[in-house]
């Protein structure tokens, strides 16, 4: 049976044919058919899950074995340690320095998330596959949002408990500046340890910003751009990558990001944190460079069943469950700005 990405939104005459008889009043022909629905659109919806959320190309999924523990080993080089692990002149009479290390670990606890959705069965009866469809989107798009929010609540705490807040003291209230850029970079490469040939080095790879702060881009003036810079900005398309890199830094823009908006919010009144006074618009950068520091233990994939209860009521419908978890193990990886 085809269970590509697409058949959700084009189904073939296999699976149209399963959504007529997933309706029919026969419980045991309906039952059956649902039955096999839920089959054949498990991995579809699974890979819209991934595909569609915005922690993905950040978390690192690591699949968890039945019965392991997901545990995972801290870096012996704790922030603020790194001027400690030097080397030393020796004499020619003595020993070499001793140096003990013990590494430590953390443990993410995963948990579970579900959702479920239905319809009445005359619409599979029908063959109403839009109307099917559009409700299996709305499944897919509830475990979306929930991976969405718990993964950037995890970021937003690291970097609240980081306590570094970066901002352009000479740019006007809510405009985003490529000095503001400049600053995180900076700052990243200052507050990541070592020195200027060190391997592994935090450096900004990436910074998520509001719509509006990245529209801020297309109104620079000259004296931020030159004019050549200016002409290839107000003439690229959305999603063309033309203004989506800034000093080697990636910009992504986040509709929850921005004044007001719910990433924002969650940062100002359940991690009670704040911008600089007078500033308006919360900016995130990140360290992307390495995968050692965003984990998404995963100890069950999504998985989607029929559900059997809902005949008697004329409906048919899935659940489903997946069970996961977010950590973010060294939060030098993570730095906030405002604009």
């Amino acid at each position: 049976m085809n269970t590509s990405k697409n058949v959700i939104s084009a189904p073939t005459a296999e699976m149209t044919d399963l959504l007529k008889r997933s309706g029919s009043a026969n419980r045991t022909e309906s039952l059956e058919a649902t039955h096999q629905l839920a089959v054949a659109l498990q991995e579809p919806l699974r890979q819209g899950v991934l595909s569609g959320d915005i922690a993905t190309d950040i978390f690192e999924t690591i699949n968890l074995a039945p019965g392991s523990t997901p545990e995972f080993p801290l870096d012996f080089l704790a922030p603020g340690t790194e001027k400690d692990f030097v080397a030393y002149s020796v004499p020619n009479h003595g020993r070499i320095p001793e140096r003990y290390v013990e590494g430590d670990f953390v443990m993410v606890p995963t948990y579970e998330i579900a959702a479920s959705i239905d319809w009445t069965l005359r619409y599979a009866r029908d063959a109403r596959w839009d109307i099917v469809s559009r409700a299996l989107q709305v499944l897919q798009s509830s475990f979306v949002k929930k991976t969405n929010d718990d993964a950037w609540h995890t970021i937003l705490a690291a970097a609240v408990d980081r306590n570094i807040l970066i901002y352009d003291a000479d740019a006007a209230a809510g405009q985003f500046t490529k000095r503001l850029v400049s600053l995180l970079k900076t700052t990243m490469r200052r507050n990541g340890g070592g020195n200027s040939s060190s391997i592994n080095r935090g450096k900004l790879t990436d910074l998520y910003v509001s719509p509006e702060a990245l529209e801020d881009v297309r109104n620079w003036g000259v004296d931020q751009i030159d004019e050549v810079t200016r002409r290839e900005i107000y003439n690229a398309e959305d999603g063309s990558g033309a203004i989506a890199r800034i000093f080697s830094v990636n910009l992504h823009d986040l509709d929850e990001l921005g004044e007001n908006q719910e990433y924002q919010s969650f940062f100002t009144n359940e991690l009670s944190g704040t911008v600089k006074s007078g500033d308006t618009e919360l900016v995130v950068g990140l360290d992307l460079s390495s995968n050692d520091a965003f984990v998404r233990p995963v100890r069950e994939d999504v998985q989607v069943y029929e559900d059997d209860n809902l005949h008697r009521q004329r409906r048919a419908g899935f659940y489903g469950w997946a069970e996961h978890g977010f950590a973010v193990l060294d939060n030098r990886r993570v730095l906030l700005g405002s604009c």
